[in-house]
């Protein structure tokens, strides 16, 4: 199985992990509808909309860049049905944007916080609730569906809260929907998964992780490489998991991990949060 003539709507996919799970689709010959706001580059952030349609195209796939604001509903079931009049259909979601900010209680500003929420929670919710009839059509036609969360496994230990208590319920969020999502789609064979990274990758994020440094990370191409031994996997048997990248890739018969470090032979990885 592969993802020749897939069509994947991704949310906040301008740079960083999204971008490289959906250049490896884009190998295959997938179609991919960004979904994000970046149009205008930004020096301290590099990537938009058009570069990442650019570099998709460029690796073979079908690109549509859509600029929208994923916590809004008219500009998320509007991107959602050009996506799927342009390609004829949605078979892939991937709940990608996020964001993150790693600060106690007093030192997070509410509107940081409302950010959080209405971009992990509302936005997953969101872009789930106006695929979810293409996705369903996918399966009638026996696409093979699925939805991929870029989500941490559910853990309640209070030291995964403590530091950061909004972000890690933001994120948690994000991995409820996949708790709930998959058993509501189940029937319509919709698979519903998270996947989230053993280690600290080297993106743009990391500007808000103080002391993590190039050495510590792996690079995007893992999540991506996991992310599609998930969405090539059957839908019907493979859903309601939050999968590790490494355990996935294990799973697939991957043996070396070091072509993904950042810094070759580094034996200083950092985990990621919530692992």
């Amino acid at each position: 199985m592969n993802l020749k003539g897939k069509t994947i709507f991704i949310s906040g996919a301008s740079r960083g992990i999204g971008l490289a799970i959906v250049r490896r689709a884009a190998a295959d010959g997938a179609n991919v509808a960004i979904a994000a706001k970046t149009v205008e580059p930004n020096p301290k952030l590099p990537g938009t909309i058009h570069s990442a349609a650019a570099e998709i195209e460029a690796a073979g796939g079908k690109a549509l860049a859509l600029q929208c604001d994923i916590r809004e509903e008219e500009q998320v079931v509007a991107a959602a049905k050009r996506a799927a009049e342009t390609f004829g259909g949605i078979d892939i979601l991937i709940n990608n944007a996020s964001a993150i900010n790693l600060t106690p209680t007093d030192a997070t500003p509410m509107r940081r916080f409302d950010l959080m929420f209405g971009v992990n929670v509302r936005g997953t919710f969101l872009c789930t609730q106006a695929c979810l009839p293409y996705l369903k059509q996918s399966g009638e036609r026996g696409r093979n569906p699925h939805i991929l969360t870029l989500s941490p496994p559910l853990n309640m230990e209070p030291r995964w809260f403590a530091p950061h208590v909004a972000y890690t319920m933001a994120k948690y969020g994000m991995s409820m929907c996949v708790l709930g999502h998959a058993e509501e789609f189940r029937k319509h064979g919709i698979a519903v998964n998270a996947l989230w990274p053993r280690t600290v990758i080297q993106t743009a994020a990391l500007q808000m992780i103080p002391g993590v440094k190039p050495e510590h990370c792996r690079t995007p191409e893992i999540m991506a490489d996991a992310a599609y031994a998930v969405l090539t996997s059957d839908a019907a048997t493979t859903t309601g998991n939050f999968f590790i990248d490494d355990e996935v890739l294990t799973k697939s018969g991957v043996t070396d991990f070091a072509k993904y470090s950042v810094v070759p032979g580094s034996r200083q990885l950092l985990p990621d949060l919530f692992l």
